[in-house]
This record gives C-alpha cells, structure tokens and sequence, in this order.
C-alpha cells in the first residue's frame, strides 16, 4: 500500500492520519456486516520516515524489532494474525494467577459465606463478568483500533480523555499493588530479598516483555500459564490428599444477603476488568475473522482461569479453623494465613508435604506476576502495555512520543510508587482505591484482626482486615459506567456494527460531541455512589441491604443503571441537535 504524503504526517511528530474521506466496502463473514477499508489506517514503514526525533527514535527501536504502533488504526494487509488461540491464552495467563487465587480466599475470612453460596457466586458473576470483555475483543479485528480509540465513538474526541484518565489510574495503581503483593511471596521464601528488589526483578521482566510489544506479549502469554496452571493442580493435588477441606454450610438473613452482594461485588470487578483493554489485544487479526469465534476464544480463555484458580482458593480457604472463644488460629492453615496472609495459607498447604519443592512452587507463583499483576489489573503484562496507549490518547502531543517510551515512563511511575509503599501497603492501596473509586469490598469488621463478636464456629476464622485490603479487583465502578454507556450507544444509537465509520477516528468534529457520555457518567457515579458498601463509605442503598454496619455492596448494578438510563435519554437530544 503506498503513501501519500498529505495523509500521513512523516515528517512531524506522529502519523496520525488526517481528516479524509474514502471507500468503505462491506464483507459478509457468518452473516455480519463487517467493514473493509483502510481509511484513516497508518502504514507500519510510514513511522520511520523523515527526519523528525520521532522518525529516529522509531527506526532505533525497529532495529530490535519493539513494536513501533501505538494508537494508530491498523491497515488491513498488517492484520495477519490468524492464531485465535492466543488471545484465548492472553486471557488465560492473565487470570491463572495468585490475585485469583487470593479472591476466592476472600468468601471465608472477609464475607463470612458457605462454601456452596459462594461457589455459586463465582461460577454466574464470572459468566456475567467476562462477557463485556468478550464483546469488546471482538471490535479489534473489524476495525484495527484499541479500545481507547474505539471508545471515542462512544465519549467523543475529548470525553474520552477523561475515560483514559481512569484507566492510566488503573494501570499505574494496579501494576504497583500487584507487584508488592510479588515482592512479598519473594520475600517469604528468602527473606533475604529485600522488598525492593523483589519489586525491581518483577517490574524490570515485565517492562522487557511489554517494550517490545504486541506480539512478544502475545507469545509469553501462550506460554507463561503452563508453569502456574501445574502448581495450581500440585496444590489441588497436594490439598485434597490432606482432608482438610470443610464444606462450611450456607448462612441464612440479611448478614449472607450483604455478604453475597459484596463478594459479587468483588468477582464482578475483577472479571470486567480487562474490558478497557479487550480490543487492544486482537487488533491484528484478519478483518474478516469471524467475530463469534473471536468471543469463544476470549471467553474459554477467561472463564477457566477465573473459575478454577478462584474455587481452588475457596476450597482451600474452608481449611482455617480458630479457637472460638480467643479467636486464635488452631491449625498450620490459619496460622500461615494470619502470618503471611495469602503467601502463608499456600506455604501450609506446600511446604510441609513437598518441602523445598513446595519453596520452588511458591516462586513460580510469584513470579507470575509478571504475567498477573490484576488487570484490575491484575496483569502487569497487559497493563503496563495498554497504559502506554491509554496515554496516548490524551493529546495529539502524547501520541507524539511513542508507545515503548510512555512504557518505560509507566514502569519508572509505579517502581517509584511500589517501593516505599512496601512498608506501608494497606494505606497506599486504600488511598489509591478512594482515589479512582475501585470496588474495595467493606470486611465485616475493620476494627481489629480479632474483634470482640461472638463465638463462630470452629471451622470459620475470625473477620479480618488485611485479606480486603490486599487481593482485591483491579477496576472501579467506572467501568459499570463505561459499559452503561457504550453499550447503548451501540446497540440503540448506532444499531450495530454497521453504524461505525472508522475513518473519522481522528476527526473531533464528526465523531459524538460527547456531552450527553460525560454527564451520565456523573449519573453514573451517583449511583454507584449510593449503592457502594466500602470500608471508607457505606452509601444509603448499600446500607439498607445487609447488616446496617456492614450494608452490601450494590455499586456495579447502580452505576451501570443510572448511566444506561440517564444516557440514554440524553443522547437521543445531543444526537437531534448535533446529528452525530
């Protein structure tokens, strides 16, 4: 494909494409219309040439073969990843994890549930979770843009920013809560490690990995799950064999109806998490991929991680016994965990019977953060690389420095944030989670370790605070809100695929003004506001539902209902008036 040099800005900071019209031809793939022109797209040779800072930086990093794209839309004849299954191993790396494991963990300690009530809220809140996020891989391949971008079609050129604002605040404040949470399982099986270098070594393997970008992402995903997916069954194995499972019965009255909420809460956050992300992942597969097999292979690659790997910490988690009357725990189980928390429960159920190995496999997981971090998120591999693009969004002067830079500006933003937050991780991530409003669920009490309730059953441990404020969803309420409002836009305003036109992706002035997004995304956050159950802030819905102390947490379902609702008639006046 050739250039043409009034298109594409070579000779200043980016190409960024211009305004212009041009073709569009539709192709019929499994009865969807899906769009086939190039418009607006940038050439892959087109960032190295002229003679501009940006042209020099760029061709240094071709010779090492970095990813040269940021935001820019992908040409069709560079969509040539036919490999479905490594977006389904994306996902599965990113959620075969510690932080999954740890999430599961939560139902016992924090939320008080039985073992069936809260296997039946991880199997249908993870079903409803992940299914955003499916929907939104699937835009990747039709259009060759990330989902930063795509959102302008919802937010406009300029309310977008302030989605991006959000999810930079994710990315950056997710990536150093997960690699603290790293540094500490390094620290507990050599504690000669200091907490910065524990911090260092993950963050330095992950910057590598995500600097050179799409496809080295794509490729240690394929492969990253397989050592944790073995320690995961080592311990199920290991676990099982020791009998130690209790099948803790289900609660009864307004205390299980808070509890359940709030974990769902929490399960919810976590799978939804990477909707933010979702296309940014499948942009270079063929235009004409099939959309439904693109949302199969997103889903198995989501789905059985979280299920697995969250059931496994539930089950785990029943093991904890404590003595009833001092709360103290009375078995190697509780006592790693009140020790070491998540890290411990797993090296009571490791050490003991495999010995060094067990210390092996507990490395490994640690290690998985690379491939984890949660997100949420949860993944420091898809965060630190969407944070770049994020950043990229804002302004056409930060689409002006290319993508591994702002990668390597991010990573240095969240080493420096991580390492003196060591010492003090629960204020720092409680500050962080007030700051972008992230799920954060309210333990039933945050008093003490071992508040003064009455006696709870031998099997059950006592309430606790630091399992909360550790392991927990890497997103906020924003994006209850977000998919409140993109996917109206979608379905009602534009009618499907069909009603996009990819290039004017770069054109503010026809793209949606953005006004009507921007106010019910404050809707948005008064709802989630009002249904919130938080450690910090209980809102008049959530406390109504549940024990009036702890509420339950009904924020995702609010934000999502007023946004949806107030957007919807909101746009439909912004769109008479404006016409776009």
């Amino acid at each position: 494909m050739g250039m043409i040099k009034n298109e594409y800005d070579v000779e200043g900071y980016s190409p960024t494409g211009t305004d212009h019209g041009g073709h569009t031809e539709k192709h019929i793939s499994s009865g969807l219309p899906v769009y086939a022109d190039d418009t607006g797209a940038v050439p892959g040779e087109s960032f190295a040439i002229g003679s501009s800072l940006y042209a020099r930086v760029q061709r240094f990093a071709g010779k090492f073969a970095i990813e040269q794209r940021g935001i820019e839309r992908v040409p069709e004849n560079e969509r040539t990843d036919k490999n479905l299954v490594k977006v389904g191993t994306m996902w599965l790396a990113a959620n075969m994890v510690v932080s999954s494991f740890a999430l599961g963990v939560l139902a016992i300690p924090v939320f008080q549930l039985g073992f069936v009530d809260a296997l039946l809220t991880i199997l249908f809140i993870n079903l409803l979770g992940i299914t955003p996020v499916c929907f939104w891989s699937t835009f990747g391949p039709v259009f060759g843009l990330r989902q930063m971008v795509l959102s302008r079609f919802y937010f406009g050129w300029y309310g977008v920013k302030v989605i991006a604002i959000f999810n930079i605040l994710a990315c950056i404040g997710w990536s150093s809560v997960n690699v603290i949470v790293g540094a500490q399982l390094l620290h507990a099986v050599n504690n000669n490690l200091p907490g910065f270098g524990g911090i260092i070594i993950i963050a330095a393997g992950t910057f590598i990995i995500t600097c050179f970008g799409y496809k080295v992402v794509h490729y240690y995903e394929f492969y990253s799950w397989i050592p944790s997916f073995i320690i995961f069954l080592i311990t199920l194995g290991v676990f099982a064999h020791s009998g130690a499972f209790v099948n803790i019965p289900m609660k009864a009255g307004t205390s299980e109806t808070g509890g359940v909420l709030s974990f769902a809460a929490s399960i919810f956050g976590f799978a939804t998490g990477w909707t933010s992300y979702a296309a940014d992942y499948t942009v270079y597969q063929p235009h004409n991929v099939s959309r439904v097999k693109t949302f199969f292979w997103t889903w198995l690659g989501l789905i059985f991680p979280l299920l697995f790997v969250e059931m496994l910490g539930l089950a785990v988690a029943t093991s904890m016994t404590y003595d009833p009357e001092t709360f103290m725990p009375t078995n190697s189980y509780a006592r790693g965990y009140e020790e070491s928390h998540v890290g411990g429960l797993l090296a009571a159920v490791l050490f003991p019977p495999l010995g060094r190995f067990g210390q092996f496999c507990l490395i490994v997981l640690a290690l998985s953060i690379i491939a984890q971090a949660d997100i949420e998120e949860q993944n420091n591999c898809p965060n630190i690389y969407s944070v770049g693009l994020s950043l990229q969004v804002l302004g056409r002067w930060t689409q002006a420095v290319p993508r591994f830079i702002w990668t390597f500006i991010a990573t240095l933003v969240y080493v420096a944030i991580s390492i003196p937050g060591y010492t003090h991780f629960e204020s720092v991530l409680e500050n962080f989670m007030l700051m972008i409003g992230t799920s954060h669920p309210r333990p039933l009490n945050s008093d003490s370790l071992h508040p003064p309730y009455s006696p709870l059953p031998k099997t059950l441990p006592p309430p606790a605070l630091e399992p909360a404020n550790t392991h927990l969803p890497p997103t906020g309420y924003w994006l209850a809100i977000y998919e409140g409002i993109a996917l109206p836009e979608h379905f009602f305003f534009k009618r499907g695929i069909a009603g996009y036109d990819p290039a004017i992706y770069t054109s503010p002035h026809l793209l949606p003004p953005g006004i009507a997004a921007i106010v019910a995304f404050c809707f948005g956050v008064f709802g989630a506001v009002m249904g919130m159950a938080q450690v910090w802030f209980i809102g008049p819905i959530g406390r109504r539902i549940g024990t009036p102390e702890y509420g339950g947490d009904i924020g995702f379902p609010l934000a999502f209902a007023f946004a949806f609702a107030s957007y919807c008639a909101l746009r439909a006046v912004e769109k008479g008036r404006f016409g776009r």
